[in-house]
């Protein structure tokens, strides 16, 4: 199963047996007390910056977040997204839990972006999926209801399988929907990550649809976290996952390596030139 998103300029296909795309977190200004306060100014230097830094660093897709205390989302969003899309030609991943700042973002939004999220709230599959719909978005599905994140992964397939269900009642193609199976932290429940995996496969085997992960919620409270996070990465590509949303030069020569062993870089082409490319950055 394919999904293709878009930019105004170039198209990126998520599937399996594809080399991982890789959906790029710089921009979001949690614990990022700078982005905070040039968000707050109204200033997007910094939002241009992040993200050319992403996709010189290998992004396939950038992920665009404006959530501030006290800011005004349905303002920030749009003029976030154009500043992005000035700056580069990848597509985007339109990052609010705010369904009036998405709907802001999509109607500047050149291309067919990743919206990113729709849950198994029902607040939330009513004001999100229609907007999906309309703009002819792809659109990621969080395994998450009204009562939080089953920690099984039978329940978070059967929100999966909501998610899936809902949206294809409104004409959005199966293919259009990523899922999205919300690792949480192994320092509180040890099987959280195995929680997780499970549920990737649960899922990529029974909807057949492409997988996204935010890993780093897996190392939350533990020390030498990026060790936890590449590990889990690596383990969640073999499992299903098609496009993660990573810290992109922290994790892409992890990714490279996993698809490599996966046999999804013919010649260890990619993998090879990746090398080149730090060794000469290093002399540099």
């Amino acid at each position: 199963m394919q999904t293709r998103i878009s930019g105004a300029a170039r198209e990126v296909v998520i599937g399996d047996g594809q080399p991982t795309v890789l959906i790029g977190e710089g921009i979001n200004p949690s614990g990022r007390k700078t982005l905070t306060a040039q968000l707050k100014a109204g200033s997007m230097e910094l939002v241009r910056k992040l993200a050319m830094a992403q996709v010189q660093a290998g992004a396939d897709v950038v992920d665009v977040n404006v959530g501030i205390a006290g800011g005004d989302q349905v303002a920030l969003l749009p003029r976030a997204v154009l500043a992005v899309t000035e700056t580069v030609d990848v597509p985007l991943c339109l990052d609010s839990d705010n369904p009036a700042a998405l709907e802001a973002a999509l109607k500047v939004y050149r291309g067919k972006p990743l919206v990113n999220s729709v849950s198994g709230r029902e607040r939330s599959l009513q004001e999100v999926l229609p907007l999906v719909k309309e703009y002819g978005a792809a659109v990621i599905g969080l395994t998450m209801d009204d009562s939080g994140i089953p920690q099984c992964s039978e329940g978070r397939g059967a929100i999966a399988r909501k998610i899936v269900e809902r949206a294809e009642l409104l004409g959005i193609p199966r293919e259009d929907i990523v899922i999205d199976c919300a690792a949480m932290s192994v320092g509180t429940d040890v099987r959280s990550g195995l929680a997780a995996i499970e549920a990737i496969g649960r899922i990529k085997a029974e909807l057949g649809v492409n997988m996204t992960l935010g890993t780093s919620n897996i190392s939350f409270g533990l020390p030498d976290r990026n060790v936890l996070n590449t590990a889990f990465l690596a383990i969640a590509i073999a499992a299903g996952v098609t496009c993660p949303i990573v810290d992109i030069e922290r994790v892409r020569p992890i990714v490279l390596a996993a698809d490599l062993v996966l046999g999804r870089d013919n010649y260890a082409m990619r993998y090879i030139k990746a090398y080149r490319q730090r060794q000469k950055a290093d002399v540099q």
